[in-house]
C-alpha cells in the first residue's frame, strides 16, 4: 500500500510518501513541505499547494491519501488555513479518484507513539525509527506527513474490515425488511 500522507497548513503544507503493509517495515518514498508565501493572496497560495500536491501525486502516484483532520483551535484564523489546506488536498485527491481518509492528530501520535498526547519531537523520532532514516525529518511538518501516512497502513486494514462488516449489516438488514414487506402485502 503507498500512502500520501497530508499535513495541511497554508504556510507550509508536509507532505510524505510511505508504502508498506501493517506487520512489516515501511519504507519511506519521499517527504517534503508544499511552501506559500505568507504575505501572498489566499487564492493565489491555494492555488500553489494545489500544484504542488498534484506534483506528488503524478511523482508518486498513492493508492490512498490520509489527512489530518482539522480540529477546533483557539485561533480561528490559523483552523481556517488548515481546513482551506486541507480541503485542496482532498479534492486533488478525489479528482483522481484516489480514496481519502482523515485521521485526528491524536489518533495519528498514538499510532505512531502509543501516546495521543505525545510532543512533536517524540513523533520525528518515532517516525525516524519506524521508517529507519538517519535523523528526523525537518520542518516537524514532514515528520507529520509521514506520520498521518504511518498510520493510515497501520489503521487501514482494520477500517475497511469494519466497513466492510457494517456495510454487510445493512445489506442484511435491508433484505429482511424488504422480506417482511413482501409478507404484509
Amino acid at each position: 500500500m503507498r500512502v500520501l500522507g497530508v499535513d495541511p497548513g497554508l504556510t507550509r503544507c508536509g507532505v510524505g510518501v510511505v508504502e508498506g503493509v501493517a506487520g512489516r517495515p515501511l519504507t519511506m518514498i519521499g517527504v517534503g513541505v508544499v511552501r506559500t508565501p505568507a504575505d501572498a493572496e489566499l487564492g493565489q497560495r491555494l492555488v500553489a499547494i494545489e500544484a504542488g500536491i498534484e506534483e506528488w501525486l503524478d511523482a508518486h502516484r498513492p493508492e490512498y491519501v490520509a489527512v489530518e483532520r482539522v480540529f477546533s483551535q483557539h485561533n480561528v484564523r490559523t483552523v481556517m488555513g488548515t481546513a482551506q489546506a486541507s480541503a485542496v488536498a482532498m479534492l486533488c485527491a478525489a479528482r483522481r479518484g484516489i480514496p481519502v481518509a482523515l485521521h485526528t492528530p491524536s489518533e495519528v501520535k498514538a499510532a505512531v507513539t502509543g501516546s495521543g498526547r505525545a510532543d512533536k519531537a517524540q513523533v520525528g523520532a518515532m517516525v525516524t525509527r519506524l521508517l529507519r532514516l538517519a535523523e528526523p525529518p525537518k520542518p516537524a511538518d514532514a515528520a507529520d506527513a509521514l506520520a498521518l501516512a504511518i498510520c493510515h497502513i497501520w489503521r487501514a486494514p482494520a477500517q475497511n474490515r469494519l466497513q466492510q462488516a457494517v456495510a454487510a449489516q445493512q445489506a442484511s438488514a435491508s433484505a429482511s425488511a424488504s422480506v417482511l414487506k413482501g409478507r404484509t402485502r
